[in-house]
This record gives structure tokens, sequence and C-alpha cells, in this order.
């Protein structure tokens, strides 16, 4: 027995009402369907509807089957889609969106290594420091940083971008290099402003330490907050990402080493599981394959994973 077709017929006749208009819908005799209603009840081994000349109903058994019908033929028909997805070549716009600092300081080399993997993908970068709206500006990929979720989308971890305190040689020779936290409180801060969170946030075992600064200076935009710190403005919280070069080269000082500024995840974030482009599927497996050792390569690659905190990536 074609299980499938039989499950359809079923869902047909449910739906129609009708032993009739099921068979018109599907191109195919009132007898033809009768009988594969009759040979599905056979399969489970329970009767699924009532009939009678006038009427159809479902059986107890009818009302628990058909769900488990419905789910199996989108099963069926995802995994057609699937396999025609497969055999294609993976082409056309993907449109990705980031922040102007990740995008800058890795993102834009990663999408084009995934490009000579892939040339036929067309790549659109939306740079914002803001989640986009994935809908509205028809975003394939949001890849952000980030430790708010919306749990209406799908967010794929990727790993952590873990912070450094760190100011300009002249800013300390002029104000002095804090020693605690309270010391750093004193201090002239460069901060990145978002929402309602005004504190510098550290970890201490389980708990998080909130430190009040003073904001002499504030942006929504990391690239600015590191040109600004560069410059002498004052002690700012930065990522690994984007200032380890010029913690190599001395352009910043790390300070208070001894305290781990609270980690940020980086996810790849998508509105949906199903029907998923190739090129979106194939573009999420490439962001986490390059993520995928404990700490981020940029982090091994300039030696400035923060002293005492394991790497980990979540599950």
């Amino acid at each position: 027995m074609d299980r499938i077709t039989a499950a359809k017929v079923f869902i047909e006749i449910t739906e129609q009402g009708s032993f009739t208009k099921a068979a018109a819908k599907l191109n195919m005799s009132t007898a033809m369907v009768s009988r594969y209603l009759s040979e599905l009840e056979q399969w489970f081994g329970t009767r699924l509807m009532h009939r009678t000349t006038r009427v159809i109903s479902l059986t107890e058994a009818g009302t628990a089957t058909l769900p488990a019908c419905r789910k199996m033929l989108m099963a069926v028909a995802e995994a057609k889609n699937l396999v025609i997805e497969q055999t294609k070549k993976a082409k056309g716009v993907l449109r990705v969106a980031t922040s102007g600092s990740f995008a800058d300081a890795y993102l834009v080399s990663a999408l084009v290594e995934f490009q000579k993997l892939h040339p036929e993908i067309e790549i659109s970068l939306s740079v914002g420091h803001t989640l986009s709206n994935l809908v509205e500006d028809r975003i394939d990929l949001a890849v952000r940083v980030t430790n708010t979720l919306d749990p209406t989308m799908i967010a794929v971890p990727l790993t952590l971008c873990n912070s450094v305190m760190c100011a300009a040689p002249e800013y300390l020779e002029k104000y002095g290099s804090p020693t605690s936290l309270e010391e750093l409180s004193e201090h002239r801060c460069v901060a990145h402003f978002s929402g309602s969170r005004k504190n510098y946030r550290f970890i201490k075992g389980e708990d998080i330490i909130e430190v009040p600064v003073k904001r002499y200076f504030e942006s929504n935009e990391t690239n600015v907050i590191t040109r600004a710190v560069l410059s002498g403005a004052g002690v700012g919280m930065l990522p690994t990402f984007y200032v380890g070069k010029h913690l190599k080269s001395g352009k910043l000082v790390r300070i208070l080493p001894q305290f781990q500024p609270e980690p940020l995840g980086i996810y790849a974030i998508y509105l949906s599981r199903h029907h998923q482009p190739l090129s979106l599927r194939l573009l999420v497996e490439f962001l986490k394959l390059q993520f995928k050792d404990a700490a981020a390569p940029w982090d091994h690659e300039l030696g400035v994973i923060p002293s005492g905190v394991e790497n980990k990536k979540e599950p």
C-alpha cells in the first residue's frame, strides 16, 4: 500500500466531507478513494471513519490519527524540497546584517572566503548597530553580538565575544591607571550606550558585579568608541575582536586584567528552520565551522584571551 497516498486520501475525505468530492479533488475514482481508506484502516488496525449514505465523521482513533497524517505529509514535502535544493547549485542573493565593527574586524573577510567556495552566491551586507527587522528588511541572516535574544527567532551560537578594559598610553600618563573597580568609577570612561544599562559589568564566579562609571564619551558604535579611546578620551571596555591589534602594537594598554568583563554571545540569527534556501544553510554551517574551537580565532591569533576565563560556546 502507498501509505503516503492513503494518508492524503484520508485527509481529503475529512476536509471535503465526502468520498465523491475527495475523489474529484484527487483525480481518482470514488472506488479507489474507498479502497485507500480501507487499506489505511487495515494498516492502523482500527476504523478511522463512521460512514453512512449521508454523513461521514471521524472515530476517536481517526481524530487522533489525522494530525499524525498531516505531519507525515509535511515531512515528506520538506524532504522532497531538500533533495531538490541539494541537486541545485547554490546561487542568488543572500542578505546579511551585522554591526559595523564586527563586519570590519571579521565578517567581511569570512563572507569573501565563503563566496570563494560558492561563487554564484551574491552577498548583500547591511551594517547597523541594532538587530534588523529581518522581515521588513528582507534579511536572511543577522550576525549579532548580544546576550538578549528574541525567542521568536532561531539563534545559532557561534562563539563568545570577550572584552578587555584598556586605555591609551597618553590617557594613563595623565590620569594614572586604576588598580581596583572602585578606582575605575572615578576615571573618565568611554562607553557604549545600550538601553538602560549604564554600568560596566564584570563576572566573579557565578556573580555579576556592576560598576557605576562616569561616561565622558559614549556612542552606539564600537569603532567610534575605539577611536575615542585611542585618542585618549578615557578608559574603555572593548571587544577583543576589534582591539587586539591595538593591544599588540602598544597603541592601547590593557588595565585591570584581574577583572573579566561580562562576555557576550555571538549568534547567527534567522527567522525559521523551515524552507530555508540552500545558500542560507551553507552560510550558517560555514560560520559554525569557523568557530568550532572553544575560543574565537581572533583570541587565539592575538593572544588576548582574558586570563582565568574558559571560553566555551553555548550548547
